[in-house]
């Protein structure tokens, strides 16, 4: 049988194998449930069992859960709270934030200007964010701390307008509505971005969220993070809340949903998702043929966390109050949403005909009723004393964390041709009888003539700072610690580690050989022993610690875990033991990227959402950074994160029997369209720990002027090799520019040719410039590269400043500074694809040529894919041969016998590299 057809709530099934240990006692439980039946009918009896249901799971006796129930409010009218606001006041300035927030999308549509926005959304959710503003959502400046509002992006407008109540913003600020360079106010920039960009408006905007999927995960992130905080010590978060304000069309988003699981483990009970299901996303219905409401709670439910329903507002009360025999409810249950969306569409008398009308029994409750008072059966969504009494509950829940799903109209209070329409959320412009309807239901002061004078510049409301209303709403902010949204860029002063943390990266490892990725490792965990700075690092990690040669941290500084560890442990016994812990300092997030992006946009922005630095090192497959979870690395750069981002088992050939799926060849030149990405591709352990030291001083050094809010991203490699110590003499500001001389080529009077490379590749390299030497009289001078990006930034800069100031002397780039000193064409190269050193061409004075592994990975050892690219040292040699022949420096023959010699069309044949430890 199928439950579903039944109307029943439990679709988890029932205890098969729990011997009955008392059946005369279930005998006579039983026989009451169809005692019940009998008497009071099928209705009575599922009310009394849901109660029982209800009361077992408050009892914690471990009941299957319900994963759906009625289409009916959570909390019923005689368990509301009492509302402690003035409504009529509050209704009065949520008008005119509505009529406002209107206008400022209306107005940026003005001939000449025309930029688009959106006006529905914020208007199906004014009363979530006044509910919260007025009585919920805390300020920098509470004694608990502040909370953290994810505001949905398309509702941007609203928190504008309501800026301008406020006295925040002024008028000439909300005309300059996503105009952010060309509106200036006093000769300066001053418009306004079109959604939640911190970036783009730093004092304002806390959390970007418009891409969609991007706020669920990163207000999870957040939360945990607080309770991170809180469990080390760091910080009192106790009394801080999370709330991230979501549509129901968002939720077909895989990101939306994929880290609920991680809410209800921890039992983030600071956390509270508010969800306004306006039933439509940007085309049409989300779930025309269904209910998307029901299938959030399911969902919800079924992922443990706690649910509250806010379907219908007050005035349904009554009507479910005689609802005797569920006849309405059931018409709830079974209306689908795209029904629901049709009713708003339409007018009192359509819904009488074909919603109530669908029963005898529900026709005949509302006879009384006119069709104004039908149409004025409002969705919970737009009833203030429903979503206070949610959001009430919600506070006071613990031990898990909440979602509210609330019922709206998209376009509500807009007028007939907005509301509920399918197109309205691509409308932006108003008619002068739109205007005019809305200034009526609104209730704003504003006269025929004004409308009419320019339609399209209807004027904004403010009734003045004196205003009874207007004090009152500042009242309720004080009253919860300030202006929300706010964000703060100050924090509390951070010690930064002595030059001695970094010296393990400088002595080089003697004759062990290696990777990268471990020498990494020992600079890492130097820093961690610091005894100030070293608390303030949070090492995250999706599940590859032990890949990464990190393992040694989980015995010492252990595994943040908010139960601890509850267990014991099968290698509790070694030295390396799993060990897991409520002050862990190690966020493994398991096999989840996107967690982990998150959780260091958190620890990268403690600077400013808690005054608290913390240094985020977020280590991973380079492969699964910014192609798989490229979208929150761009979120995290709008946030403006700082921290350190860690592409371990980087390269296209080194990583090379895990084949196709991860052999990256590109993250660097995705991560080059990163503004706040500064990365590097560091050859040795040595120009690591320089790396490292610089970024730390860029971001939290009072006196370094650079921007500091970036996030360094490092390309790591799991090929041992003998890391070098540092040389005498480094040139520590070429290592930071992006490129060093490192080995001259010898003294003998054969042609010139330069030789440059990154990461991996510099070795290939260095074993050319001996066989050029060897076999072809050739001396090749080495360049490690540690930024091909940093390098073309630097010279794109120059050619912007000398556009602008055609006149002045032209600043010459770094690079080419330094190719303008040597003699020979440029052979570059990198374990990269060619566009990845290709981004200098333009600034390398000489013959340029670059090697590259375009193309997909492949499975085999490392000197065979190698060879199969042409990086290897042969292959290089090659290219100066013929770098050289194209310069009239030597005959073209010289490369044909370099190419026969080398067999460089048998992949056999490559030599560069070592195969062990390839895998991983």
């Amino acid at each position: 049988m199928d439950n579903r057809k039944q109307g029943g709530p439990i679709l988890n099934g029932l205890p098969s194998q729990v011997p009955d240990i008392d059946p005369e006692e279930t005998e006579e439980w039983l026989a009451s449930l169809d005692g019940l039946i009998d008497e009071g009918g099928r209705s009575r009896a599922r009310y009394v069992m849901l109660r029982m249901l209800e009361r077992s799971r408050e009892k914690q006796i471990g009941v299957p859960s319900l994963t759906a129930t009625d289409y009916v409010n959570t909390i019923g009218p005689e368990n509301e709270p009492w509302f402690p606001g003035d409504e009529e006041v509050e209704r009065r300035y949520r008008r005119w934030n509505r009529w406002n927030a209107a206008m400022l999308v209306h107005r940026a549509q003005r001939p000449g200007v025309e930029v688009g926005g959106h006006i529905s959304t914020y208007a199906s959710s004014a009363t979530l964010y006044e509910v919260g503003l007025n009585h919920f959502f805390r300020g920098k400046d509470h004694p608990g701390g502040g909370d953290h509002i994810f505001y949905q992006g398309h509702a941007s407008p609203g928190m504008y307008a309501r800026a301008y109540l406020e006295g925040r913003m002024g008028a000439d600020d909300l005309d300059g509505f996503r105009q952010q360079q060309s509106h200036q106010i006093d000769g300066k920039p001053a418009g306004l971005p079109s959604y939640p960009h911190p970036h783009q408006l730093p004092d304002f905007w806390e959390h970007p969220t418009v891409s969609m999927g991007v706020g669920p995960v990163n207000a999870i992130a957040q939360a945990q993070f607080d309770k991170y905080l809180q469990n080390r010590g760091i910080k009192d978060t106790s009394q801080q809340q999370t709330w991230a304000f979501l549509g129901d069309g968002e939720f077909d988003e895989p990101e939306s949903r994929g880290m609920l699981h991680v809410a209800a483990f921890e039992e983030l009970d600071n956390l509270n998702f508010v969800i306004n299901c306006n039933l439509q996303r940007l085309d049409g219905p989300v779930r025309g043929n269904g209910k998307i409401i029901q299938e959030l709670e399911a969902y919800f439910r079924g992922a443990g966390w706690n649910v509250i329903k806010v379907v219908w507002g007050r005035e349904w009360d009554a009507l479910l109050g005689k609802d005797r025999d569920g006849a309405l409810v059931n018409l709830m249950n079974a209306t689908p949403d795209g029904d629901y969306q049709t009713y708003k569409g339409e007018s009192g008398g359509f819904v009488r005909d074909n919603f109530f009308g669908r029963d005898p029994r529900t026709k005949a409750m509302v006879e009384d009723y006119s069709d104004e008072r039908i149409w004025n059966l409002k969705r919970g969504g737009h009833d203030y004393r429903k979503v206070f009494a949610a959001y009430k509950a919600a506070m006071e829940h613990t031990g898990q964390p909440t979602v509210v799903l609330v019922k709206t109209v998209k376009g509500y209070s807009l007028g007939p041709h907005f509301e509920a329409r399918n197109a309205t959320h691509q409308m932006k412009k108003m008619t002068i009888d739109d205007l005019k309807l809305a200034r009526d239901h609104f209730q704003i002061p504003i006269s025929d003539k004004d409308l009419e004078a320019d339609p399209k510049l209807p004027p904004y409301y403010h009734p003045g700072q004196d205003a009874p209303e207007i004090k009152y709403l500042q009242e309720r902010r004080q009253a919860l610690g300030g202006h929300s949204p706010e964000r703060r860029g100050t924090h509390i002063d951070l010690k930064l580690p002595s030059d001695k943390a970094f010296d393990a990266g400088k002595r080089g490892s003697g004759k062990q050989t290696i990777a990268t990725t471990m020498g990494f490792v020992r600079v890492l965990k130097d820093l961690m022993r610091d005894k100030e700075f070293g608390k303030r690092i949070v090492p995250i990690i999706p599940d590859e610690a032990r890949t990464f040669g990190m393992d040694s941290f989980f015995p010492t500084a252990k595994i943040y875990n908010p139960h601890g560890q509850n267990y014991i442990s099968v290698d509790r016994d070694l030295f390396l033991a799993y060990k897991e812990a409520t002050d862990g300092q190690l966020l493994h997030m398991g096999i989840n990227e996107l967690g982990a992006t998150a959780a260091l946009t958190a620890a990268g922005t403690s600077y400013a959402t808690h005054g608290e630095p913390m240094i985020p090192f977020y280590i991973f497959y380079s492969m699964f950074g910014f192609q798989r979870s490229g979208d929150f690395f761009w979120a995290a750069g709008d946030q403006m994160a700082r921290g350190f981002v860690l592409g371990a088992t980087a390269g296209r050939t080194t990583l090379v029997a895990e084949g196709l799926q991860h052999g990256d060849g590109h993250s660097h030149l995705l991560a080059s369209t990163y503004p706040s990405v500064v990365s590097y591709d560091p050859a040795y352990t040595y120009e690591i720990a320089r790396i490292v030291r610089d970024g730390i001083h860029r971001m939290y050094d009072p006196d370094d002027e650079r921007d500091p809010n970036v996030l360094y991203y490092l390309t790591m490699y799991n090929e041992p090799m003998v890391q070098p110590p540092e040389p005498e003499g480094l040139d520590v500001d070429g290592v930071l520019k992006g490129m060093y001389l490192l080995a001259k080529g010898p003294d003998n009077d054969g042609p010139k040719v330069q030789l440059m490379a990154s990461g991996v590749g510099v070795p290939w390299v260095l074993e050319a410039q001996q066989l050029l030497a060897d076999d072809w009289g050739v001396s090749a001078d080495v360049w490690s590269v540690t930024s091909w990006t940093e390098l073309r930034r630097d010279g794109l800069d120059a050619e912007d400043a000398r556009l602008l100031d055609p006149d002045a002397d032209a600043r010459v780039p770094y690079v080419t500074q330094k190719m303008s000193e040597v003699d020979g064409p440029v052979v570059a190269t990198s374990d990269f694809m060619r566009a990845v050193p290709d981004q200098i061409r333009q600034y390398v004075p000489s013959h340029f040529t670059s090697l590259g592994t375009d193309g997909y990975a492949i499975s085999d050892t490392r000197p065979a894919a190698r060879r199969y690219y042409h990086v290897d040292g042969a292959s290089v040699v090659t290219q100066a041969l013929i770098s050289l022949a194209d310069t009239g420096a030597i005959s073209i023959d010289k490369a044909a016998e370099a190419a026969k010699k080398y067999q460089l069309d048998d992949v056999r044949a490559g030599i560069s590299g070592s195969t062990e430890g390839a895998g991983a």
